[in-house]
């Protein structure tokens, strides 16, 4: 009965360190996706995606916007965090200019435009984060919308918020939203004040092969203890024969 426990455990712990290392190599082939992709020539306006598959190949592609800002629906993502400092994301939506070949003429993209760090004394307190009127140009990568928190309650209608949903800004602005972002890595002339030490995207495989190398010590530990105690420690416990 001990060495059928012994073995199923063993045999569970081995199938779960060899479940980690394939998906340590499925994250392989992500990284690699997405080392192409940065390299990859500027993706062109007219061929961002529409739909949510399609912008799932098209994330860390660089590209170079052109519309005009909607300033006055900018979000501030709470609770975001750069060098360990509290503060916010500043996020803008960009009226798209009419391009050829556009699948979507005159949609909106939010634009993740970069980090402000949030008043100490006054939390609610926003700064004031200029923004170039007329017709711009933003330099930027595709990326998907920022990660979402935890949030008790759904957001109340204001600047602050605590996650961006596209589909409820495609609602309130009442214009088509794209379901991708662009994060912006170049300050417009003049400077914005906006912090944009963006980390560079990773697809956590060392994570996996930790968990790979944890499940194989446990399934060697546990066929080290029942060596040890089932067959080693009793013949060295049983009494010599005369």
């Amino acid at each position: 009965m001990v060495a059928l426990a012994a073995l199923v455990v063993a045999a569970g712990t081995a199938r779960l360190g060899v479940w980690q290392l394939d998906r340590a190599a499925q994250k392989r082939a992500l990284q690699a996706a997405l080392d192409t992709r940065a390299a990859a020539a500027p993706l062109p306006q007219a061929e961002l995606a529409t739909d949510r598959v399609a912008a799932a190949e098209q994330h860390q592609r660089r590209i170079l916007l052109q519309g005009r800002w909607l300033p006055e629906r900018s979000v501030f993502l709470d609770n975001r965090q750069m060098d360990g400092r509290p503060g916010f994301f500043v996020l803008t939506p960009l009226q798209l200019e009419p391009v050829p070949r556009a699948a979507a003429p005159g949609s909106v993209i939010w634009v993740q435009r970069g980090w402000v760090p949030r008043d100490n004394d006054v939390r609610t307190r926003l700064p004031a984060v200029p923004t170039p009127p007329g017709a711009v140009q933003v330099a930027g990568r595709v990326a998907p919308p920022p990660a979402r928190l935890y949030q008790f309650a759904a957001d109340a209608e204001g600047p602050i918020r605590q996650n961006l949903d596209l589909d409820e800004s495609a609602r309130s602005l009442g214009r088509p939203v794209l379901p991708l972002t662009v994060v912006q890595v170049e300050a417009p002339p003049g400077g914005d004040g906006l912090r944009r030490d963006w980390p560079a995207p990773a697809a956590d495989v060392q994570k996996h092969l930790g968990y790979a190398f944890q499940w194989f010590a446990l399934c060697a530990l546990v066929l080290l203890l029942y060596v040890w105690f089932q067959l080693i420690r009793p013949r060295r416990r049983r009494p010599p024969a005369d």
